[in-house]
């Protein structure tokens, strides 16, 4: 009897299942191709006694060896496949004595996420042009994979999506493997704490899953998530000395205006702020309600309004930009009329 044992080059070597330890224990030999083998200290150190086979010289096959060896061992023998997901299909199915494929160790939910941390390592240091990439040199192209895989989910083509979100997380490993050349004290962080941080948000802001909040509707979820957010703004105003905080802290002005102008106004109407061109949606009597436009027919509208801006010689988006600037002050004026 055969065993591969197939071993995950994700997990620590050792850590393997009760199966494993059992197969392994009770192997007549335990063979491994190669003295380099991630697990061979490992299971020495429990006593184990792996041997390494030479590779089969001209004319045999590795098949041909791992058969032999078990046709003629007194008991079950184990064979240590390299490090990886599956084994070699053409030397299963060349072996002539009865084998068994056991998976010793299993990598957990998001685990091949460690692969393309050990390709970005690798790239930083050996690719010329990934090796002299900044933080400000990769903004256009963090923005422009975030804009494909938006169009992907736009055009419906959700088999590139796939491929999107790879490019767009390459962008966020990329910039953590930048940072993390620079100390701690520079301002340096790596991908874990890149995670660490977005795990610790995600549970801090749901405390109706990981805490005792109750909620009976997204809204409350979404109620609660407004105040949690206005909490943490708070801190780090006072943390950083800042004045009283703003429910637009935080809001990126980097953002295409007209996204800009949308989030502005959002952040506007849940603070309740009340001055005229707030955010608010219009009355009926001033304005037919967003129902009522037919298809496409906001969009027409925006389209004309760059018409007029570039039969005018402006430019849209600066002249949007700066609305936005302006209401996002008058949000902070009347903020600051309330204190």
């Amino acid at each position: 009897m055969l065993t591969v044992l197939l071993t995950s080059p994700r997990v620590a070597p050792g850590l393997l299942t009760w199966q494993a330890w059992s197969a392994l224990h009770s192997a007549a030999r335990v063979l491994a191709g190669s003295a380099g083998h991630v697990q061979l200290p490992a299971l020495t150190a429990a006593g184990v006694s792996p041997e390494v086979v030479d590779a089969p010289g001209e004319g045999g096959s590795l098949a041909g060896l791992l058969s032999s060896a078990a046709a003629s061992a007194d008991g079950p023998v184990v064979w240590l496949a390299p490090p990886g997901d599956s084994a070699d299909a053409g030397l299963l199915a060349a072996v002539t004595v009865p084998v068994e494929v056991l998976h010793g160790s299993h990598d957990l939910p998001g685990a091949h996420l460690l692969d393309v941390v050990a390709v970005m390592d690798t790239l930083r240091v050996s690719c010329p042009w990934d090796a002299r990439q900044t933080h400000s040199s990769l903004v256009p192209y963090l923005l422009e994979e975030a804009y494909e895989a938006v169009e992907t989910v736009e055009t419906g083509d959700l088999a590139s999506l796939r491929e999107e979100l790879g490019d767009v997380l390459l962008q966020v490993l990329f910039h953590a493997r930048i940072a993390a050349e620079r100390s701690a004290a520079d301002g340096g962080f790596t991908a874990d704490d890149v995670a660490d941080t977005l795990a610790a948000k995600l549970i801090r802001r749901h405390p109706h899953v990981f805490g005792s909040v109750s909620v009976s509707s997204a809204d409350d979820v979404s109620a609660n998530w407004e105040e949690i957010k206005k909490a943490e703004r708070s801190q780090r105003s006072a943390a950083a000395g800042f004045g009283p905080p703003s429910v637009i802290d935080g809001v990126a002005f980097g953002q295409p205006s007209l996204s800009l102008a949308a989030q502005l106004q959002r952040r506007a109407e849940r603070a309740g702020v009340s001055f005229p061109g707030a955010g608010a949606a219009p009355p009926a009597s001033s304005a037919s309600p967003a129902s009522s436009l037919a298809a496409g027919q906001l969009g027409d509208e925006l389209m004309q309004i760059v018409s007029r801006a570039r039969a005018a010689g402006l430019d849209p988006e600066l002249e949007l930009r700066g609305a936005a600037r302006r209401f996002a002050e008058r949000v902070r004026e009347w903020e600051r009329s309330r204190n």
